[in-house]
């Protein structure tokens, strides 16, 4: 078989990899959607209301987890802990003003996840193992802190990150801000694009002189961020915190990462898609708190499907 013949043999089978993947998720999308339509109460103004909450809190940390993916460093278990102790941290904040404790926040998320991306860019560390260590350090330091009691607001001024605007959340509004500039930074910038290179091809990367480590660095750095962003916006909408306020939210922010077709081996992706990730796996939460299923399920099923998306991914790459 000449050479011509076998690229184009592994161009059929990339092709039909790809159109497996596409007829599983429409298939999996219709469904999702006749079950969602046939929920009694799913239209209503409450659960539209309880949908974009979910979307937007866990959008703003799914954002950030698809800055890291798509660096090819599959994913960060911290990001969860990293909510609730910006949580913390806005609150306790508060009494400096409402923007100093924001922008303290703010900036406690990204020196974690800046200091995860440097161990992983720059000492080759292993990513999960990192995100374990920060999970660990998280823990036990905001136990230490705060007696492994709830924190509440140090002040006012907590209306700033709830209510509506013109019948929109007010969450919903900072998280689609967040995924516009996300979506931005890879569509136009530079450093987008060396992100995407860097998860495609890393070895090309170095070769074409690019600081691969730097751009791993400024991934973690953004998923800090929106981390932090989740975490002022649920401490506003629940008015206290502890570390168990953003539990869970690295999960299914992974899942909808790769339910939204990013790569797990990175390079490949964008927000827009991680958009339509949040939002299924946010229709799959409605849904089943209003069909009366417990939470122990919900972290069930979406461990089923990051299993299922990943065995899909898979097959489709083999096919």
């Amino acid at each position: 078989m000449s050479d011509v013949q076998l690229r184009a043999g592994f161009r059929l089978v990339g092709m039909r990899g790809r159109h497996l993947i596409l007829t599983v998720r429409i298939v999996a999308g219709t469904l999702i959607a006749v079950f969602a339509l046939t929920t009694p109460g799913f239209t209503s103004p409450l659960s539209i209301n309880a949908l974009l909450n979910a979307i937007s809190f866990i959008g703003c940390v799914a954002v950030g987890m698809t800055f890291i993916t798509l660096t090819g460093n599959i994913m960060s278990l911290c990001l969860g802990a990293t909510v609730s102790a910006c949580a913390l941290i806005f609150l306790a904040s508060l009494w400096l003003g409402i923007l100093p404790a924001f922008l303290l926040a703010i900036a406690f998320g990204v020196a974690i996840t800046a200091a995860q991306g440097l161990l992983v860019g720059y000492i080759k560390a292993n990513p999960i193992l990192v995100s374990i260590a920060g999970l660990s350090l998280l823990m036990g330091g905001a136990a230490l802190a705060t007696g492994g009691q709830r924190v509440y607001p140090g002040g006012t001024g907590l209306e700033v990150f709830k209510g509506r605007v013109a019948g929109i959340p007010v969450e919903a509004l900072y998280f689609f801000a967040a995924a516009i500039i996300g979506q931005s930074i890879l569509s136009w910038t530079r450093m987008g694009r060396v992100m995407v290179m860097v998860g495609s091809n890393p070895h090309a990367a170095v070769a074409a002189g690019i600081d691969t480590a730097g751009a791993i660095t400024i991934a973690y750095v953004i998923a800090g961020a929106c981390s932090g962003l989740s975490g002022v916006l649920l401490a506003a909408r629940y008015g206290s915190g502890d570390m168990e306020l953003g539990a869970g939210y690295d999960y299914t922010a992974i899942a909808a990462v790769l339910v939204g077709g990013t790569s797990i081996q990175g390079g490949s992706g964008s927000v827009l898609r991680t958009l339509i990730g949040v939002t299924v796996i946010a229709i799959v939460e409605v849904v089943l708190l209003l069909r009366g299923f417990s939470q122990q399920l919900q972290y069930l099923l979406t461990g089923i499907i990051v299993l299922a998306v990943i065995m899909l991914h898979t097959i489709g790459e083999r096919r």
